[in-house]
């Protein structure tokens, strides 16, 4: 491991529990980019199952609230 590596695992130590989450998520964005296959984690997984039950019961967003979400977002 090179010293800037060691001195990352440091600072990554003193982080939140929240913020080392956040920091495995862009890990695992990154692995997944380098070798094509993006792993869900559990929470994902949990929600893609939700969301694909809630289409199978006609549940949709409005065209409406998309609008409005990608004019907040900046999309």
């Amino acid at each position: 491991m090179n010293k800037r590596l060691e001195s990352l695992m440091e600072r990554i130590s003193a982080l939140s529990e929240d913020a080392q989450d956040e920091l495995l998520d862009h890990v695992a964005i990154i692995e997944a980019r380098q070798s094509g296959v993006y792993r869900l984690s559990d929470e994902e997984r949990a929600a893609v199952k939700q969301g694909l039950e809630a289409a199978e019961r006609g549940e949709f967003v409005s065209d409406e609230d998309m609008a409005a979400f990608f004019k907040r977002h900046g999309a």
